[in-house]
């Protein structure tokens, strides 16, 4: 999936906004690549996503506070290609009135990913380890376990993701199952809005497409 790199940025054009979890361990940036694949990307995916209850702390003066129903949106995503290579990905959204998605919490266990997700598409994306539905970044942690059932349908869906003043959009197709999904959280905010117990979850297998929209 080779396509063109971006133009290297200062540090401070990859600082977007979200929640502790997501500060970025010292070191980080010095570790980047200079540039990164532009969008779209088209990716094959298998991912469980999961809906709860709770509304994230967001930043100060974030211009999504007023617009966030109590409803989150809590994904695991295994990329099996990418123009970065495969990668995995855990994500902690909240509805928007609007419609639409606000993420401030998203981890992934690639370097190149992570430059990419801050700089395409203001995603506030940290580091993380990914063990067996259990993934762990630094002070925090979000455990999984997920019992699918039922036959694979055909799915598809489109959402809009607002992050940071800017846009994306993100269409997803491929093969669906109902699925129950049991979480625990730890961390400074992640127990009070990424919340424990039993949730009703989908899990899909299939290809995304991620867009950035201006």
């Amino acid at each position: 999936m080779s396509q063109p790199l971006s133009q290297p940025l200062s540090p401070s054009g990859l600082d977007v906004p979200g929640v502790p979890e997501t500060v970025l361990p010292p070191g980080t940036l010095d570790r980047l690549p200079a540039g990164s694949p532009a969008p779209p990307w088209r990716v094959p995916v298998r991912a469980v996503l999961w809906l709860g209850r709770g509304r994230p702390p967001l930043p100060p003066g974030s211009p999504y506070a007023g617009r966030t129903l109590p409803v989150t949106v809590g994904a695991l995503v295994d990329y099996l290609d990418s123009p970065v290579g495969p990668y995995r990905e855990v994500v902690g959204g909240v509805l928007l009135r609007g419609p639409g998605l606000h993420v401030p919490f998203i981890a992934v266990d690639s370097l190149p990913s992570l430059r990419a997700g801050r700089e395409h598409w203001a995603l506030p994306k940290t580091l993380a380890a990914f063990d067996d539905g259990t993934v762990t970044g630094a002070g925090w942690s979000v455990a999984t376990t997920t019992r699918g059932y039922g036959p694979r349908l055909p799915v598809g869906a489109a959402l809009f993701a607002h992050q940071d003043g800017r846009r994306a959009l993100v269409t997803v197709r491929g093969l669906g199952r109902a699925a129950v999904l049991t979480v625990a959280a730890s961390g400074p905010t992640l127990p009070g809005w990424l919340r424990a117990g039993r949730h009703p979850a989908v899990e899909l297998r299939g290809s995304a497409t991620i867009r950035a929209l201006r």
